[in-house]
């Protein structure tokens, strides 16, 4: 079996399992020593992207705490080797609270958290959980389907596409809702996807929604990347185009679609305030519109008005929890069921999902 399929199958068992067994009352830090807080991210800050999302998230804690915190930011740290070391020198240095920002550092942070009982860790996309170490992750899902519906109703060549990171279920969860919000509006619509395997590739970004916007796809969804590449390049080519995590509306002042934006402040801070009073418990969290982490802004003028009317009644109803955009009948890309008729997949089923719905056209890498 490959690492991926490996991957998938631990995500699967991991999330069935729940929260784990809290392990609280850690010695909180002495009150006159500042705690060091150490964020390590996959790409540059830039002003736009998952990176500079996380390092807003921050903001509020150095305000609420002043010098009681020292905040370290270590920037463009590829996954692997690298990432550990540097993330193991950061805990050496003296940090006790550590936000590993990406994906594939979930092996190397785990370590770090079993080595380190009185350091606390958040981890950016994973499902491993330990007493002091806590998995984190946005319900992009409830945004994009959202922006689905009005990919759709913009459109018209019923051909939308999506400039993808990596297949992980994180970013397939955000495609599928995305496919399934459209098909609510006009069920003939179709996805196609182009994988980069990277967090951060302007080039290979922009080849990739160009290759989309010769395909005929005229709505395209920069999922996951960190610069706004594809956004840019939808903008020359008069292409509506929308994006996670933060705005990048200045890039396409005119086909900019919106942007399902992330404000990880509430959690982060939450987080600090428990390790500081010594409370931190380790559990699985994940976020979405109810929590204010999750928020779709800068709603394009084009979008027609009955369409807002019924994005906006969709929105209300999954910020209170009467509707899920993977509530079944939903059928897989390969023919079979999905979500069963009147079910709704459970968050432990939404994280692990490995498999893209009807109507995306692009197999699923191997």
């Amino acid at each position: 079996m490959s690492n991926h399929l490996t991957r998938r199958t631990l995500m699967k068992s991991a999330a069935a399992a729940g929260l784990a067994t809290a392990f609280a009352g850690r010695s909180a830090l002495a009150a006159d020593e500042p705690l060091g807080i150490a964020l390590v991210i996959p790409s540059p800050i830039g002003d736009v992207g998952w990176g500079h999302a996380l390092a807003a998230g921050i903001d509020p804690i150095k305000a609420a705490y002043g010098d009681k915190v020292k905040v370290t930011v270590i920037e463009n740290i590829a996954e692997g080797p690298d990432a550990d070391r540097i993330m193991n020198k950061t805990v050496a240095d003296g940090n006790h609270f550590l936000i590993a920002g990406s994906f594939g550092y979930q092996n190397g942070a785990l370590q770090i958290a079993r080595r380190n009982p009185k350091v606390s860790v958040l981890h950016a996309s994973g499902f491993q959980v330990a007493p002091n170490f806590s998995p984190f992750a946005a319900k992009y899902f409830q945004g994009t389907y959202l922006l689905g519906m009005a990919a759709a109703a913009v459109s018209k060549s019923g051909k939308l596409g999506s400039v993808s990171a990596f297949a992980i279920p994180e970013l397939i969860t955000s495609i599928n809702a995305f496919t399934l919000g459209a098909q609510a509006v006009r069920p003939d619509i179709e996805v196609s996807v182009v994988w980069v395997n990277s967090w951060f590739d302007p080039a290979k970004e922009q080849e990739a929604a160009k290759a989309l916007i010769s395909q005929g796809c005229d709505v395209i969804f920069s999922n996951a990347q960190d610069t706004p590449s594809v956004i840019s390049a939808c903008e020359e080519a008069g292409i509506y185009a929308f994006n996670l995590n933060s705005s990048m509306k200045k890039y396409a002042e005119k086909t900019y679609l919106g942007c399902v934006a992330t404000d990880w402040s509430p959690f982060f801070k939450a987080s600090v305030d428990a390790h500081l009073a010594g409370t931190f418990k380790g559990a699985n969290t994940f976020l979405g519109v109810a929590d204010k982490v999750v928020e779709v802004v800068d709603w394009n003028p084009a979008i027609p008005a009955d369409t807002m009317t019924k994005i906006r009644e969709i929105e209300a109803k999954i910020a209170d929890g009467s509707f899920s955009p993977f509530t079944g009948p939903i059928t897989k890309a390969d023919g079979s069921e999905g979500v069963a008729s009147g079910a709704t997949a459970t968050d432990a089923e939404i994280v692990a999902m490995d498999w893209h719905v009807k109507g995306v056209t692009t197999p699923l890498p191997k």
